[in-house]
């Protein structure tokens, strides 16, 4: 887990430049800015379960800070 999500982390920031270099080149005239866009959807709901996933079955704790301290 302490490789998976930095490596899924560092792909939704990939597909959020991508969809930025295709809004700057294309002007909104193609659909790959929204594809990089849905990616990188996909890519942060991955990310969110894989980290509940981890949680839910052990393999990551939580060690946050206490609420109401």
């Amino acid at each position: 887990m302490k490789i998976l999500i930095p490596i899924i982390f560092i792909c939704i920031l990939t597909s959020l430049g991508s969809a930025l270099f295709f809004m700057m080149r294309d002007k909104g005239s193609s659909s790959n800015m929204v594809r990089s866009l849905f990616i990188r959807i996909g890519l942060s709901i991955l990310l969110f379960a894989s980290v509940w996933l981890a949680h839910y079955l052990g393999w990551i704790q939580s060690t946050g800070i206490k609420v109401g301290q």
